[in-house]
């Protein structure tokens, strides 16, 4: 896991006046979508997160490509990104380290810490490193988009998103982001099948939302997760919760 934090970005924002909002908007946008584009293009995955925090799956990116990155970046933009990466078999684990090599080189607001690019890199890769789930709303179309205000229609995916993601944080030390529409990419550690149908389980019962996820491995992000797209796929068409799809997912 590698995270990516925008430097002093809070002050930059009000100096030497406040910045207009859409401004700060775009820039984070078009940052967002580089950092995606240029991890993709390396098989990871990247999430926005909270945009001036990012975070990324990158196995198999080594050190030079994150440096690459992060030139980049300062080349291109008013601000400049530090990079903290760690390796874990699970993903919370992995990112508490990589929060850990950007904490201890400073405070996030602190103007004299910037471009910090710290971390231990995974480039040797095996077929079953990553496990990626892709969950989505069932029939959202249906009980919510074709019924509902967007707004109303958003709260409900969110309070699914807030159930799931907490649920399988404290489960399983999985990460879970929201990707839009009514969907969610949640980055596993070797979770059984079971454990998928139980957060599903989970999310009902806590606030009436059905879901279903496709579960794929893979040795990067995207082969994971493109395996977790064939997956859900075979949900819809069955009419099934959970769904696995590639290289075999740990047992009970």
């Amino acid at each position: 896991m590698t995270l990516v934090q925008i430097d002093n970005y809070g002050p930059w924002t009000v100096t030497p006046e406040p910045r207009r909002e859409m401004d700060l908007q775009s820039l984070q946008s078009r940052l967002f979508a580089d950092i995606a584009e240029f991890l993709g293009h390396r098989d990871g995955y990247a999430f926005f997160t909270r945009f001036d925090n990012m975070i990324a799956v990158t196995n198999g990116v080594d050190g030079d490509a994150h440096a690459t990155l992060q030139e980049s970046i300062g080349n291109r933009y008013p601000v400049t990104v530090s990079l903290g990466t760690a390796v874990s078999d699970r993903p919370i684990d992995a990112l508490e380290a990589a929060n850990a090599r950007l904490q201890t080189e400073g405070s996030a607001q602190d103007e004299g810490r910037t471009e910090v690019l710290a971390g231990e890199y995974l480039t040797e890769r095996s077929p079953g490193d990553v496990q990626i789930a892709h969950f989505d709303v069932v029939n959202v179309t249906g009980k919510y988009t074709d019924r509902l205000n967007e707004f109303d229609t958003f709260i409900d995916i969110e309070r699914a998103y807030a159930s799931l993601m907490r649920h399988l944080r404290r489960e399983h030390g999985a990460l879970s982001f929201f990707v839009g529409g009514d969907n969610v990419i949640a980055v596993c550690p070797d979770m059984p099948e079971a454990a998928f149908a139980d957060a599903v389980d989970h999310v009902v019962a806590d606030v009436d939302v059905e879901l279903q996820v496709g579960v794929g491995r893979g040795e990067s992000a995207h082969e994971a997760g493109f395996a977790a797209k064939h997956a859900l796929e075979d949900c819809r068409h069955a009419g099934t919760a959970v769904e696995l799809f590639g290289a075999p997912a740990a047992s009970d």
